[in-house]
């Protein structure tokens, strides 16, 4: 659980919500169902017109990523490679096998299998840099996605204020109903510089962020398999690998 991100939420609520109250205001003056609709809709409206599907439901799968990271352990992963290397060298590389049928993750399952296949460490090395690259670029597509949402959702809000003026403007005659267009207005624009700059750029943010922490650590992998494959001493692709630490 990433207790930093339900904080971070947690305090600019309260700050917002606190600073409104302090001041003399009440909450239920920023529930406002028109507006409500008008920002939420237009900016997922918006961003589904922009985004393959794939992406999109892929940005939807991360989101939940934010407070539930994925845990990455590079120690244990350095300890793994030392260990598998002493075993090559005194087993071979067949010596492997049982390491590589029980190995959960499927990135390093896939490398270990191609290294007990005898493949040629530069082969190794294309394979999964290529499934590298292409896993990191899909985490940074999905992050874009509450990026973009974030640059859509201020301008909707506006379009949401301008509606509710242009409400105001057609029952000048009726006092009664300015009260609702005025705050239609007004709370639009909270609801869309509030949901972008407290929600969307900071999920996009710490998206982008943990899409660059799984490729490094995938990086970490991929070098401490090529140079099992290599046939490089233990002591020093330990070495190596600390550097990534």
């Amino acid at each position: 659980m990433d207790y930093l991100s339900i904080l971070g939420i947690s305090i600019g609520l309260a700050a917002i919500l606190g600073g409104n109250l302090l001041e003399g205001g009440h909450l239920d003056a920023l529930v406002n169902g028109p507006a409500l609709v008008i920002v939420f809709g237009g900016t997922i409206g918006a961003v589904m017109l922009q985004t393959p599907i794939s992406i999109f439901l892929q940005a939807l799968r991360l989101s939940g990523k934010v407070f539930r990271p994925e845990e990455f352990l590079p120690d244990q992963a350095i300890k793994k490679m030392v260990e598998w290397s002493n075993v090559a060298r005194r087993e071979g590389l067949l010596g492997l096998e049982n390491a590589s049928e029980i190995e959960t993750d499927l990135f390093i399952r896939k490398g270990m299998q191609l290294l007990v296949d005898g493949s040629e460490p530069e082969v190794i090395r294309n394979i999964l840099e290529v499934e590298l690259d292409n896993q990191e670029q899909q985490d940074i597509q999905a992050a874009r996605v509450f990026e973009s949402m974030g640059g859509y959702a201020p301008t909707i809000g506006i379009i949401g204020a301008v509606l509710g003026l242009i409400h105001v403007m057609q029952n000048l005659a009726d006092p009664s109903k300015l009260g609702s267009g005025i705050a239609t207005a007004f709370v639009a624009t909270i609801y869309g510089v509030g949901l972008a700059n407290l929600f969307l750029l900071p999920f996009g943010g710490k998206m982008r962020t943990q899409a660059r922490d799984k490729a490094s650590y995938r990086e970490l992998i991929v070098e401490g398999i090529v140079s099992i494959a290599e046939g490089e001493n233990p002591r020093h692709i330990e070495s190596k690998l600390q550097g990534y630490l």
